[in-house]
């Protein structure tokens, strides 16, 4: 900024105070304006607003347009085909592989770009156990994302380890770099491109915040359950006698909303590795849709967005008055806010429990109106629907989706971020979870009595209600029936829940179009499984869904 205009920025004299000794030469970054080390966030706020990347609402929330990308861009992301990791990588559609030359260049091509720029650096870890903690470097353009990485990353404060610190993965940043689809064979002119020999990825022509975050959270995936560490996509907390809850499901299911539980504590809303001693957060914050939060169905989380530190993505705001519009989905569906872990009144200070996981719920949200709205799965059963992944994508979460929701399986419940094999993952989670001895629960966050746009979502109060008593043990005791189709069992009643619920053909008029469409969803379920049916126990295939008899 300073070599265009001819006076110092907020943060220019202190650009220097929190220097690593290992400096960005080490990355081939040289001839560079200026760097800005491990800046705080009041020092980030003002060298953001002073270069015009957003505006600072009602209550202190900065407040950010991230243009074209709203979403994930799912398709652009690549693994550089190398022979350090090409045996362990499962490619394919979420996993495409680039050469060692193409990303070369790419890398290249991005030092030059960013020669006689100014940079900012946040120096940081993923991973709250010291024991499994990884080192990250998170370098960008913007004041901004720097700001974000502050936020959803762990910082030490202490100036020794600001000096000493040495990246173990690096992330750059930049929104206005663009990949060549000629020279890089790349789908698009974005690029999120990770190198695993080098530890360094790159996210290229997106201003989506998200993006840093995702990739610091498949390079988890990929590395920390060869180290026999579960690492997972879903939020936990903890209840007074250090029973710990895991909260599987995409963007949309219920995650960051069931888990922030004002009775619980809260040790994270997204990304978490189990190891045998410990449930731990890798990140430092949440970042959660923002859209239609409410202060009476979500109190804690709407609080964060009237609080400096927060940041707002493409939320709709009043330029006079500042005051932002929740509703207001005129940029996107998938409104966002980033925010601290602490922000939340019952979080856990360490990010993580050691103590191992009493109850594993796996959230779906059915859009067709005809799952349950809780179930209990037997070992075999978790293992099929983890490696299924059912729900339907929410508009929004991923760019060029419609209103309507799709049905789509996501396998381990996080598709798009995982690395290994679906039956890597789950073979891991069978382990920790037979040790553990927890209960693990299917729970419809969906629709009832039709399919969308003709039934209703399931009450949220009703959900709350019936999670409660599955993680106080209420569900222990009481009777249950098996299901027709899919063999797991539905209680038969719950504290707080009217008994019809139970029943989710009961709310619908025509029952013979229920059976018909549980049915079409049995079929998918069968069909979506064929893929990953090679190699895996036919216990596990044969706890599958069963169609109806003709």
């Amino acid at each position: 900024m300073s070599k265009y205009l001819k006076f110092d920025t907020p943060a220019q004299k202190q650009a220097k105070d929190l220097k690593s000794d290992f400096g960005l030469k080490n990355h081939g970054l040289t001839h560079l304006e200026r760097i800005f080390w491990n800046l705080p966030k009041p020092a980030l706020y003002e060298e953001a607003v002073f270069r015009n990347e957003g505006k600072i609402t009602f209550g202190g929330a900065f407040l950010v347009n991230t243009g074209k990308w709203t979403a994930r861009a799912a398709n652009e992301k690549y693994f550089v085909r190398e022979s350090s990791t090409e045996d362990k990588i499962n490619w394919g559609e979420y996993n495409r592989p680039m050469s060692v030359e193409k990303f070369n260049n790419l890398y290249t091509r991005l030092q030059a770009f960013l020669q006689g720029e100014e940079l900012f650096v946040q120096d940081m870890y993923v991973g709250a156990d010291p024991e499994h903690r990884m080192a990250i470097r998170i370098i960008t353009d913007t004041a901004w994302q720097s700001m974000f990485a502050r936020n959803m990353f762990i910082a030490d404060e202490k100036l020794e380890k600001h000096k000493s610190f040495v990246p173990e993965f690096t992330i750059i940043a930049s929104p206005s770099f663009k990949a060549d689809q000629r020279i890089d064979g790349t789908n698009s002119e974005t690029a999120i491109a990770v190198d695993f020999s080098k530890r360094l990825a790159i996210v290229a022509n997106t201003s989506y915040a998200g993006e840093i975050k995702k990739t610091a959270f498949t390079v988890m995936n990929y590395l920390m359950p060869l180290k026999d560490v579960m690492s997972m996509h879903c939020s936990a907390n903890v209840g007074k006698d250090e029973d710990v809850a895991l909260f599987f499901g995409l963007s949309g299911t219920g995650k960051t909303t069931l888990s922030a539980d004002p009775t619980r504590s809260l040790i994270g809303d997204d990304e978490h590795g189990w190891s045998d001693e410990a449930v731990f957060n890798y990140e430092g914050g949440c970042y959660a849709k923002a859209i239609r939060l409410s202060a009476e169905a979500e109190p804690e989380i709407h609080a964060c967005t009237r609080k400096f530190g927060t940041i707002l993505e493409n939320v709709v705001f009043d330029p006079t008055s500042r005051h932002i519009d929740l509703d207001d989905e005129r940029f996107t569906e998938n409104t966002r806010l980033s925010y601290p872990l602490e922000f939340i009144p019952n979080a856990v200070p360490e990010k993580m429990v050691r103590s191992q996981p009493k109850n594993i719920v796996f959230l779906t949200c059915d859009a067709q109106g005809v799952m349950p709205p809780i179930a209990k799965l037997n070992m075999e059963q978790m293992i099929y629907h983890f490696i299924s992944g059912y729900t339907s994508k929410i508009a929004g979460t991923e760019m060029g989706l419609g209103i309507e929701p799709e049905i789509t399986f996501s396998p381990c419940f996080g598709a798009p971020f995982m690395v290994h094999h679906p039956f890597f993952y789950a073979d891991l989670l069978r382990k920790k979870t037979e040790k553990s001895g927890a209960n693990v629960w299917l729970v419809n966050t969906g629709w009832i009595g039709g399919k969308f746009g003709v039934g209703k979502r399931i009450s949220i109060r009703h959900t709350r209600n019936m999670l409660n008593a599955a993680l106080d043990g209420k569900l222990d005791n009481i009777e249950y029936r098996q299901d027709k189709l899919f063999g797991f069992d539905i209680p038969l009643s719950c504290p707080g829940v009217p008994e019809d619920v139970f029943e989710p053909s009961n709310a619908w008029g025509n029952k013979d179009e229920y059976w018909q469409k549980y049915d079409a969803l049995v079929s998918r379920y069968v069909e979506n499984f064929k893929m990953f049916s090679s190699g895996i126990p036919d216990e596990v295939i044969s706890s599958g869904p069963k169609r109806l008899a003709k």
